[in-house]
This record gives structure tokens, C-alpha cells and sequence, in this order.
């Protein structure tokens, strides 16, 4: 039986210290990745390379281990093999990490199916692309991995919610489902009794918004001009609201949000539910709440100029987010490096920094370690999540349990805010020099 241990933790010791230390909080949020795929054989870290006999084996849709996996249409079109083993296998001896790998299934309900009450062995069986969920990259040269190695790696740190990028950006945000009502056309889930899939949808069969749907307000997809496919202007709180009502400075950048608001979004591919204040009454435009959304360039901008906000979420674009189909590690990566390292340079700046950086979900790849239970929202499946700051321990990878909203209970605890939402997450505290 899987539990939930993710405590609040008690602020003694030094943390009054880091409270004075740290004036600025920088959540840079990538795209689609387990950790086992980015972080396999981390020293330190628990990570699939450990011996086979320790994790289960997938199934197929039989309950039966699988001899071997049938890789997925697109896949192989890739170059990947007909079939691998049923073990992980490095993806580089096939694509290298400029490439792109095919998009996986990320779906709420297909997620909780494939961690199958933590036994994470029905990834194959439930993805599009079958044994592709069982790829990883070899990152031991990427700038992450050199992050993970100067300061502190997270490794039981999981995303808030099952499935895909539109929910748990939401919950980084806010820490709750939207609310759509029975009464709407909006495409929801059937389920048999055994919570298996019948039909799928955008909605739970209770009418929760849980898979990608387009905001009310511009900017959109241009192909959902009728309203009623777009979900309604969300009317709770998120932890924007709580950071202005302390009149604490703040501010969303995304890379390509300029031209989105030019209406060229989808011209760049602009993904438009990874701008989650975009879904919020508060912040439709016109509002006085649209003027903490940027583009990325006014984020490099204030980096310079040193004017940055006391709390930054950084959404790079399409191109450079890392997400399946449409973006490689490599891209992001070096985005990664050119923030971290814009911010360093400037030593008063980065002397106030902390650098949160991590996946808003795991993009349909296979994990091995069971999620912790919560709710009937999450935690989903593992991500990697590393801690950047002067402040930060090095050369340390913190097993505390996490999900993402224990960046909004840092945020809380940072700046004496009221929580934001209901789930009892862990605060960040120890990965921080005492």
C-alpha cells in the first residue's frame, strides 16, 4: 500500500537566517520528464540502473511480464527498434540529444493506470508508443547534471497531479482542479468499475478539467474559436493573489508570449496551457492582474538591469522547454544554462537567489519509484527537480518527499503568505545549508 508522508516542516534552526538571505525565488518549470530518464545512474540518487529484481517488470494487458515490448508506430519511424527488452535502454544509442523522441500519452486517467497503485508497470501497455516509456538520456555532461553535482538534487520529488501539463500547471499555481460542472458539452471520461478507460475525455465523469483545454480570454488555439471547447475564467485564488495582496513583486515569463498576444502564437507553437494565469478572471486582459505576464525577453531584461521580482516563474518556449515531439534535451538544457548562469554572473543578485528548477510532468515516461498517495489528484509520476542558490547544500540529493506544491509552501513560508490550497505538501527546507 503506497502513503503520504509529505509533512510541513517545523521553522527552527536557521531558517529565520535563510528567510533574510533570500529576496529572490526563481521557479524555471521544463517540460515532460521522468527522473529516471535524465537522471539514470545519478551517484547518490535512487535511479532505475539499480538491479532488475527490484522493481517490477511491465505488463501488458493481461496482467502477463512481457518477454519483450513492441515499440510504437512513430518510434520507429524515429529509428528506434521493433522491440526491446522489458528493461530501460539509452535512447542516445538511437537519436542523439538534439533530436526530438516522439510525443508519449500524458494523460490524467492513462497516468494512474500506468503507476497501477505504485507498481509502475503498465507504462507500455496504457503509452501510444509502448517500449519508447522506457527510454533515458546519458545527461553526465549536460550543464544539469554539473547542478545536480554543485548543489542539491532532488529525488523523491514528484509531480502534483496524474497526467499531463494543463493540470499540474495549475497546481504549481493555485494547488486545485478547476471546477467545469456536470452540465457541460465538454468531452469527460467514461470509466468502467474497475477504472479502466471506456472513453476519454477533457473532464472527469464529475466534470474536473484534468487534460489540456483552452483558456476563455485571448490568447488561444485559433481552431477553439467557440467558446463553449474553452474553459470558463477561473474565479479561486493562486499564489499570484496572495503574493499582491502583500504587495510582494511577481511576474510569469514565458518564452514567445509576445507574439502570442500578436496573435502569432501558433505560428511558434505556443503552448498556451503552460501560461496558466491565462485561465484566471483576474488576470483576463485589460485586467490590472495582466501585468505581472511577460515574455521571456523582459525576464533577461530585469536580470541585467538587476529588477527582479521577489518571486519569477520562467516558462521557456516551445523549442527549448524539452517536451517530447517538438523539443530536445539538448535545446533546454542550454536554456537552463543561459538563465543560471545570467543570474550568477550578476553577484549581488544571485548573493539573494534561489533557483528552483523542475518538470510540470513526467510526458508518459516510465518511472520506477511509486508516487506518494495524497488525493484523488496526485502526486503523479516522479520528476527531477534540482536546487540552485548560494544557500543551497552541495553536492547533496535530499530524499525528503516533495511535490510541486512544496515550491508554493516555500514561496508561503518565504514571504508569510496563506496557503494556497489544501494538500499538506513539505516545505523545502532541507535542502538548504543549516
Amino acid at each position: 500500500m503506497r502513503f503520504f508522508a509529505l509533512l510541513l516542516i517545523p521553522l527552527w534552526m536557521s531558517a529565520s537566517n535563510l528567510k533574510d538571505k533570500i529576496d529572490h525565488i526563481i521557479v524555471i518549470y521544463l517540460e515532460n520528464r521522468s527522473f529516471d530518464n535524465l537522471f539514470y545512474g545519478f551517484h547518490g540518487a535512487d535511479t532505475s540502473d539499480a538491479p532488475l529484481q527490484s522493481y517490477p517488470l511491465q505488463i501488458n494487458g493481461e496482467g502477463k511480464t512481457y518477454s519483450h515490448i513492441e515499440m510504437g508506430p512513430n518510434a520507429i519511424q524515429s529509428g528506434f527498434p521493433k522491440q526491446i527488452n522489458n528493461t530501460p535502454f539509452l535512447l542516445d544509442e538511437f537519436i542523439s540529444q538534439e533530436g526530438m523522441i516522439p510525443d508519449m500519452v500524458h494523460r490524467f486517467y492513462q497516468n494512474i493506470l500506468q503507476i497501477n497503485n505504485g507498481k509502475n508497470d503498465r507504462f507500455a501497455y496504457i503509452s501510444n508508443e509502448k517500449a519508447l516509456v522506457m527510454g533515458y538520456h546519458n545527461m553526465r555532461e549536460s550543464h544539469m547534471w554539473r547542478y545536480a553535482k554543485e548543489f542539491t538534487l532532488c529525488d523523491r520529488f514528484f509531480a502534483a497531479a496524474y497526467g499531463g501539463s494543463f493540470l499540474n500547471h495549475q497546481w504549481l499555481i493555485a494547488a486545485q482542479t478547476p471546477y467545469v460542472g456536470k452540465e457541460s458539452n465538454i468531452s469527460r471520461y467514461e470509466l468502467d468499475e474497475n477504472g479502466e478507460i471506456i472513453k476519454d475525455g477533457i473532464l472527469t465523469p464529475d466534470g474536473y478539467a484534468v487534460n489540456t483545454i483552452q483558456p476563455f480570454y485571448p490568447p488561444f488555439k485559433a481552431k477553439y474559436s467557440d467558446s463553449a471547447l474553452r474553459l470558463k475564467p477561473l474565479m479561486h485564488d493562486t499564489i499570484g493573489d496572495r503574493l499582491s495582496e502583500r504587495n510582494i513583486s511577481w511576474g510569469w515569463y514565458s518564452g514567445g508570449y509576445r507574439k502570442a498576444l500578436e496573435g502569432k502564437g501558433d505560428e511558434i507553437h505556443y503552448q498556451y496551457h503552460h501560461n496558466p494565469f491565462l485561465y484566471f478572471e483576474r488576470y483576463k486582459p485589460g485586467s490590472e492582474g495582466r501585468r505581472h505576464l511577460h515574455d521571456e525577453e523582459e525576464l533577461i531584461k530585469q536580470i541585467n538591469n538587476s529588477l527582479l521580482p521577489n518571486v519569477v516563474f520562467f516558462k521557456p518556449s516551445a523549442e527549448d522547454n524539452q517536451h517530447p515531439g517538438y523539443a530536445s534535451v539538448k535545446a533546454a538544457d542550454e536554456k537552463l544554462y543561459q538563465i543560471v548562469e545570467l543570474i550568477r554572473s550578476n553577484k549581488p543578485l544571485w548573493e539573494k537567489s534561489l533557483i528552483l528548477v523542475t518538470y510540470d510532468e513526467n510526458g508518459g515516461l516510465w518511472d520506477h519509484v511509486a508516487p506518494p498517495a495524497a488525493d484523488r489528484w496526485g502526486p503523479g509520476t516522479r520528476v527531477p527537480a534540482l536546487v540552485i542558490s548560494p544557500y543551497a547544500k552541495k553536492g547533496y540529493v535530499d530524499h525528503t518527499l516533495y511535490d510541486t506544491t512544496s515550491i508554493l509552501r516555500f514561496i508561503e513560508w518565504r514571504h508569510n503568505l496563506k496557503l494556497v490550497g489544501e494538500r499538506q505538501s513539505a516545505n523545502m527546507l532541507n535542502a538548504f545549508e543549516e
